[in-house]
């Protein structure tokens, strides 16, 4: 199958350009000016006038079916990428969890079964360290040459996830060895619930404290100490879903002095707030870790982005239920669990509120959506880019198009959304999966099982930055 896309503006992180595509099977065999039809034996033509030609979004922080608070994630591997692929994104990466006790080749396996088969976009996975010893340290060796390269730990969630010092530098002192990357949930759990126990004894209950117990400085300290620890390893870290101004400072501060530091950030941060947790039970629907913080800590992320403080937006994609699921913490905002929906919405909202609002270039975009993940999670050359030879993830997307948010009209599967009524300029027309229309016109043309294990390479990207 040839596929031609002709007349649009190729948009990717290093400049834009009018030209054709020509898609041979599931890669990209050309890109010119004025490719013909007929010369080259295209079977179909997709017209991308004034439209942009772009690569397909790469969201690496999803949680599909994570278990969270004595319920799961609602959206499955079949749900959430085909979610996924109406917004413009054509890859993800979901966190593997290693229960505790077990092992990371248990949590993988599990993970594994999730996906294959279920699947329409191409997927990757990360692996949750619940546990670290003696075993789970030589089990990373084996993962990273399996192409699962990057290990998630956390100074939060006590009784959990979270680990303590000794343990995340025995972590980041292995992948100084086998090349792996460490990613770090960096809040100090151990003292946000102190202050929790002491707002929950007060009264304080409702979704709102969630909030403001979870201090912008417990997120600054926990991100300076997890990138102390990887200075002394003398490896790189990298910051997820980073929400505050103390965070970003302490990001900025460690690459001005050369460290290998990291970051991303989500969505929510950058166009929810405090505020939003404020509506009484309403506000449940809002609750993630880290929290939305003040607006005046929105600015500086944006900043951030501009500036490549922050080089990745991700969506934390991890969905409950309003009725039933979120409503398991009426009365208690600790027992809510904590995610919010957005893989849908991401590449959308970016170029709504950061390219049009002028706030980041149309190259940037595409940059934080997907080249940067790409290139520092081990998918370049061959995603990230409308490049000859990379896949054929390709979005034809309208620039000028609007269309309103709201849960009544999106496909994630989860009964409310955290930017209902909000109008976007933006949106994608055409999205082809290594070479397969899987969305048109609103439609999903896809199937279930198309989707494809990636395995990523050990990123030099991030050492060498």
């Amino acid at each position: 199958m040839r596929t031609l896309i002709t007349n649009g503006t190729i948009v990717n992180a290093d400049g834009s350009s009018r030209a054709d595509v020509l898609i041979d099977g599931e890669s990209i065999a050309a890109i010119g000016v004025d490719l013909p039809a007929s010369g080259i034996g295209a079977d179909e033509t997709i017209d991308a006038f004034r439209k942009y030609v772009i690569p397909g979004g790469i969201d690496v922080h999803t949680h599909m079916e994570l278990p969270f608070g004595g319920t799961f994630a609602k959206d499955t591997f079949e749900t959430g990428t085909r979610a996924a692929a109406f917004g413009g994104t054509t890859t993800i990466v979901d966190f593997a969890v290693q229960s505790r006790g077990k092992s990371l080749r248990d949590g993988l396996d599990a993970w594994h079964a999730k996906a294959e088969g279920n699947a329409v976009i191409d997927y990757g996975f990360h692996m949750i360290m619940s546990d670290v010893n003696d075993a789970t340290l030589a089990e990373m060796d084996e993962l990273v040459a399996e192409g699962v390269p990057d290990f998630k730990l956390f100074t939060a969630y006590p009784g959990v996830f979270f680990s303590d010092d000794g343990a995340i530098f025995r972590a980041m002192q292995r992948t100084a060895h086998n090349g792996g990357l460490i990613m770090m949930h960096a809040e100090n759990g151990l003292a946000i619930d102190v202050v929790a126990a002491e707002y929950a004894a007060d009264g304080k209950t409702d979704p709102y404290y969630h909030g403001v117990v979870r201090y912008p400085i417990f997120e600054g300290e926990a991100t300076n100490r997890v990138i102390r620890l990887a200075e002394a390893a003398g490896v790189p870290v990298y910051i997820v879903h980073l929400s505050a101004r103390d965070a970003l400072n302490e990001v900025r501060a460690a690459r001005d002095r050369g460290a290998m530091a990291f970051a991303e950030t989500c969505p929510q941060y950058l166009f929810l707030s405090l505020d939003d947790l404020g509506n009484g039970f309403e506000g449940a629907k809002f609750i993630c870790s880290p929290p939305l913080r003040p607006k005046d800590h929105q600015e500086e992320l944006w900043t951030g982005l501009r500036k490549d403080d922050l080089q990745v937006v991700s969506t934390d994609h991890c969905p409950f239920d309003f009725h039933e699921q979120k409503e398991l913490g009426r009365g208690d905002f600790r027992k809510v669990p904590n995610g919010l929906p957005g893989v849908e919405d991401r590449v959308d909202l970016l170029h709504d509120g950061g390219v049009v609002a002028g706030r980041i270039s149309r190259e940037r975009w595409v940059e934080v959506c997907s080249a940067a993940p790409a290139r520092m999670f081990g998918m370049a050359p061959r995603k990230g880019a409308i490049a000859v030879g990379a896949d054929a993830d390709i979005v034809v997307y309208d620039p000028e198009r609007r269309h309103t948010i709201s849960a009544t009209t999106h496909h994630m599967n989860v009964d409310y959304s955290c930017y209902e009524g909000r109008s976007v300029q933006g949106g994608s027309d055409v999205v082809l999966s290594r070479g397969t229309v899987v969305v048109r016109d609103g439609a999903f043309t896809g199937r279930k099982g198309h989707g494809r294990f990636v395995k990523r390479a050990v990123s030099e990207a991030v050492r060498q930055n």
